[in-house]
């Protein structure tokens, strides 16, 4: 038993009717919220990104993504900072040092159906993220390979720079 500290009136709350399946299609986005997670083995950490459709018949329409920035699979951190990395240039911010940054600001998901499995039923997958129109950001030229002295503060082995010192 949980006490609610308060009556609870549901004839003031509009009931929640889940979350709509989105047909495949390139819809215009904005990202609503954003938090770093657990992973549920323990051993590593994603982004979880809550964006929002701004225009047309699905309007409002909720779509999640997930970047496993922190994972003992470098293929799957690889695929993740990409993914981070076209968001960035999506919406015009080629540094950031947290996720928030990246709210509100609108770009384009492709989006596609994926089928259920018995278990769950269908669901969208974000197959890539792109600038709205052409204001995509150039693309920076590759550093010149050199060394360099180890930086006070830097991040552990498998943790992304930008990501030093975060708490899960």
């Amino acid at each position: 038993m949980a006490f609610l500290g308060g009556t609870f009136d549901a004839t003031q709350v509009q009931p929640s009717s889940g979350y709509e399946v989105l047909p495949a299609g390139e819809y215009k986005i904005v990202i609503v919220d954003s938090v770093m997670e657990t992973t549920k083995a323990g051993n590593g950490q994603f982004l979880k990104l809550q964006m929002s459709v701004l225009d047309g018949p699905h309007q409002g329409a909720t779509l999640f993504d997930r970047l496993n920035l922190v994972n003992p699979n470098q293929t799957a951190m690889d695929i993740a900072q990409r993914t981070l990395s076209a968001i960035c240039h999506a919406v015009g911010m080629m540094q950031i040092q947290d996720s928030a940054q990246l709210h509100n600001r609108p770009l384009i998901a492709r989006v596609t159906l994926k089928g259920g499995d018995g278990q769950y039923g269908p669901s969208n997958e974000i197959k890539a993220y792109k600038p709205i129109g052409q204001q995509q950001a150039p693309t920076p030229a590759p550093a010149a390979t050199t060394q360099s002295a180890p930086v006070a503060n830097a991040a552990p082995a498998g943790v992304p720079p930008w990501m030093a010192g975060k708490a899960a």
